[in-house]
């Protein structure tokens, strides 16, 4: 089994040089937002509106649509910006994240923690005025656990992935509420579906930097001989709970041949790389499995869209 080598122990908080004050304030209050992984949930609540949505282009409620990702955004920059303000101590040990802004140490915590405030407030606040009251309170809720549940179970047990899936998994639901007003079983499905793909895609992030994650104490991943099965179990059933799931709209009718036969395709191609990173277990299987979780996802919202 290929590993990691061990690093020592400095502290990796170091402070770099200001380039620029403006530059440098305004890409580190960016970067707390997390956008590479706003994109996907703008991708996931975009969707679920317009699968909810009337499908006539000329009835289509652009603007709703375009409020709705926008809300759901600010909420999510601003659970980020709070959970990296609420981990900057743990961050600060961490390899991948001692260069983050409040870790090291570009932005105070106390301005990331009104920035991040604020941004939540004006995106629940927004969905109200915007949408409905469904929605926002699907957002505050989303809010609320991934804060106060995931963010302090990280450190005390190795199922802290099933209560973080949940909030993870929460943006289809919103926009299907934006939507519609209410959500109906098309919109659970979806949950589903982001809910089982969040493990794979973060067993594969935990293995890689399972040295960064048990020096900051962080027990996403258990110590001694449970690491290898739960790393196990907590990969291969929610894939094939996965694949299983997505293909319900096949197996009761309603779906295509396009659907169908892309859906095939994307699921083996995923569970093939998440066999093959639960048997080797080593840094370029848990690369290829991140990679095929990336890939994986926006194509399948993709064909459920159309299906």
């Amino acid at each position: 089994m290929a590993t990691k080598p061990v690093l020592p122990a400095p502290s990796f908080a170091v402070v770099a040089p200001r380039q620029s004050a403006s530059v440098s304030s305004w890409s580190d209050y960016w970067a707390l937002t997390k956008p590479e992984i706003n994109l996907l949930i703008a991708i996931t609540t975009a969707v679920a509106f317009c699968m909810a949505a009337p499908s006539s282009l000329s009835s289509f409620p652009w603007i709703s649509l375009l409020n709705s990702v926008l809300g759901t955004m600010l909420v999510a920059s601003g659970a980020a910006t709070l959970n990296q303000c609420m981990e900057r101590r743990f961050d600060a040990q961490m390899r991948r994240t001692a260069r983050r802004p409040i870790a090291g140490g570009r932005v105070e915590p106390g301005r990331a923690l009104a920035f991040g405030g604020l941004l939540s407030l004006v995106g629940v606040a927004y969905l109200v005025v915007t949408a409905n009251a469904l929605a926002a309170v699907l957002a505050a809720m989303t809010l609320a656990s991934y804060l106060f549940m995931y963010t302090p179970l990280k450190r005390r047990t190795s199922f802290c992935t099933l209560v973080g899936a949940i909030p993870g998994a929460m943006p289809p639901l919103i926009g299907w509420a934006a939507a519609r007003g209410s959500v109906s079983a098309e919109a659970w499905l979806l949950f589903a579906i982001v809910f089982l793909w969040q493990f794979p895609h973060f067993m594969a992030i935990a293995w890689m930097y399972r040295e960064d994650y048990d020096r900051a104490g962080y027990k996403v991943l258990p110590h001694g001989r449970a690491r290898v099965p739960i790393v196990i179990v907590q990969t291969v059933l929610p894939l094939f709970a996965l694949v299983c799931v997505t293909l319900l709209p096949a197996l009761r009718g309603t779906a295509g041949v396009l659907y169908t036969g892309g859906l095939v395709l994307l699921g083996l191609g995923f569970l093939t790389c998440g066999l093959q990173f639960v048997s080797k277990r080593s840094g370029s299987s848990a690369r290829r499995l991140l990679f095929a979780s990336i890939l994986y996802l926006p194509p399948v919202f993709l064909l459920l869209s159309l299906g």
